[in-house]
């Protein structure tokens, strides 16, 4: 039987005294939960996942957000690296540097692995790979072609050229200091547009590896060593699970949107189907779809940098071409409608701050598409104003001779058509006298004295 506990003296403790013992051992144990160094009571980094996201399209606003707030995505879930698996042509510049930005100051080991097969890191791109802590591509594609570039393409000229690309090429090599690479051949991506494939990207330094595939990324990567806000980190993910992160509906869509070739459909669309509605009024659908597209090619545009003067040549041709629908003017204003259209189109991009412009045979497209709408309406509502050629309103304006004499009150017979017509008028008329019908009322006609023609009087 074990005896009850008592002090030196043989004294037992007071439940006082006992319970004022109970708390400071509570007291302390959870001093020492609470102050402990993390790694005694979370897990590591080092334990987590590896993030991936996925950028198949232009650098914009959107895609930029969605870099950001996944850097913060996964760091609140430790992830050992982020993956950003790229695909795209270029983009807004502005977009571009706060995507650079993100990444040379990431809480985490970011890899831009240049995918799938076919894919391209091309201008803006080639910022965005190389300011990753690890540069892959897969097998098949390409990097480079940074060069800027001016409304309607080619290279940018004067003073103002000169100071893009000098700062473009200034950025370049910044970039690739940092990073530890080829800085040189950077520089002449921007300045020459030269591009690389991913072994010659290899072979001069621009990239760190060529993988097949992620599970290979991950192999190759594994081991190596990484700077992340100042400290080194050695990279420790053969194996680790991959957890993939997407983007929201709106971000989606208004990634999409700020494609310029999609917005300019869009809007061409829009134009045409408020067009059709205006011209035909009644119809409702084309109004409807019309009125969305525009919407949607706006908030696409939005996003874009818009050249002002571009805009107004694009506003000028489509009133020029609405001009000439109601208005025929034998093509005169059409014509340079089309041509306000196609130089508004191609200068609708500021080149200044974006690398993307309007493909040429999307511009072609949508000019022919919106020309052919208006000639049709053209010629439908020159249908319209044509006069009857059937019916009794087809004989007006029809000329015939007085059979029968005709007086004020009193009807008499005209022929016309190899036909027989009663006939009155407001005036005497004899017989063999040239009249015009003026108004038909059943079976009578209304008659004037016709005017004589000069063009036959001439020829007689």
């Amino acid at each position: 039987m074990v005896g009850k506990q008592t002090d030196s003296q043989g004294r037992r403790p007071a439940w006082g005294e006992r319970r004022v013992k109970a708390l400071i051992s509570i007291a302390g144990l959870m001093l020492l939960f609470f102050c402990s160094p993390p790694w005694v009571w979370s897990a590591s980094p080092s334990q987590g996942p590896v993030a991936l996201i996925q950028i198949d399209g232009t650098i914009n606003p959107a895609s930029a957000d969605f870099v950001r707030h996944s850097l913060k995505w996964a760091s609140r879930r430790q992830a050992r690296a982020l993956i950003i698996e790229l695909d795209t042509p270029g983009g807004l510049l502005s977009s571009m540097r706060s995507i650079v930005e993100a990444l040379l100051s990431a809480p985490l080991p970011v890899i831009v692995y240049v995918a799938p097969p076919g894919a391209a890191a091309a201008s803006a791109g080639m910022f965005v790979t190389l300011a990753a802590n690890l540069a892959a591509m897969a097998p098949g594609t390409s990097i480079g072609a940074a060069h800027p570039v001016q409304p309607g393409g080619g290279a940018p000229v004067g003073a103002e050229g000169r100071k893009v690309v000098n700062f473009t090429a200034a950025m370049a090599r910044s970039i690739a200091l940092h990073r530890g690479r080829n800085q040189a051949w950077v520089e002449q991506a921007v300045r020459g547009s030269v591009a690389a494939n991913d072994q010659e990207a290899l072979a001069l330094h621009v990239i760190d590896l060529v993988a097949r595939d992620l599970p290979d990324l991950l192999f190759q990567a594994s081991g190596r060593q990484v700077e992340v806000n100042g400290s080194t980190q050695v990279l420790l993910l053969t194996g680790v699970p991959i957890i993939r992160h997407t983007m929201t509906f709106p971000e989606s869509l208004l990634d999409k949107l700020a494609d310029p070739d999609l917005a300019y459909l869009l809007l061409m669309a829009g134009l045409v189907g408020l067009y059709l509605e205006f011209a035909h009024p009644g119809l409702f659908a084309p109004g409807i779809v019309g009125a969305i597209c525009l919407f949607l090619a706006l908030a696409g545009l939005s996003i874009l940098p818009i050249n002002f003067m571009g805009a107004l040549l694009l506003i000028l041709g489509l009133g020029f071409l609405g001009a000439e629908a109601f208005v025929p003017t034998y093509g005169v204003v059409g014509v340079s409608g089309l041509i306000a259209f196609v130089i508004g189109a191609m200068f609708l991009i500021d080149p200044s701050r974006s690398d993307l412009l309007i493909g040429r045979g999307v511009i072609a497209l949508g000019a022919a598409a919106l020309l052919m709408v208006v000639l049709l309406l053209s010629w439908s509502l020159g249908q319209r104003r044509r006069p009857p050629r059937i019916g009794p309103e087809a004989m007006v304006g029809e000329r015939g001779e007085v059979c029968q004499a005709i007086a004020p009150g009193h009807p008499g017979w005209i022929a016309l058509r190899g036909e027989i017509w009663r006939a009155v008028s407001d005036c005497s008329l004899p017989e063999g006298t040239e009249v015009e019908v003026i108004a038909v009322d059943g079976l009578e006609l209304t008659v004037k004295p016709a005017v004589a023609n000069p063009l036959r009087s001439a020829g007689s």
